[in-house]
């Protein structure tokens, strides 16, 4: 989501990783663990979850957007290094309220990048509306059925290569 410069940096002040931790408990981050290993036992794809309360005040400063951010994640927590180019890194940004699924090419090249725009938007209108548990799962959940639907699990999809552990930065 767009927003001045002074608002967000207001933002990114007062998001810490507390209010990650306030919003995603531990108990909401283990279902949230469940439901990306129950999908990933029906698919070959590789779903990490990531939230970050805030960016450090130099990237906000240089105007890093959470796109880029999500996709520097998806490099550093290795979500591209997966035998199939089969991964997929959700990323929520609480300081922004923003959320961006980034997709390898192997799923890329079969569902388009506006479909997980759709899902965006769906886990950003739960967020709003304080359901943080309910609409990761749901978008979990959704992007489960677009794997299972273009990706299922075959005996040559080989082990759980990426951790199901959710990641609170």
């Amino acid at each position: 989501m767009a927003f001045g410069k002074p608002l967000r940096l207001g933002r990114h002040f007062v998001t810490d990783h507390h209010s990650a931790r306030r919003k995603f408990s531990a108990h909401a981050l283990g279902h949230i663990q469940d439901a990306i290993a129950a999908g990933e036992r029906l698919h070959a794809g590789q779903i990490r979850f990531v939230v970050e309360g805030s960016l450090p005040l130099g990237q906000i400063l240089h105007g890093l957007k959470p796109r880029e951010r999500a996709l520097e994640l998806f490099g550093r927590l290795g979500v591209w290094d997966t035998e199939h180019n089969s991964g997929v890194l959700v990323y929520v940004l609480l300081a922004d309220r923003d959320v961006e699924i980034v997709a390898d090419r192997g799923i890329s090249s079969k569902i388009a990048q506006d479909t997980w725009q759709v899902i965006c938007r769906a886990m950003e209108a739960a967020f709003r509306d304080g359901r943080f548990e309910e609409g990761t799962i749901a978008g979990i959940d959704a992007i489960n059925e677009l794997l299972v639907q273009h990706f299922p699990r075959n005996s040559s999809s080989g082990p759980n290569e990426l951790p199901d552990q959710p990641v609170v930065l």
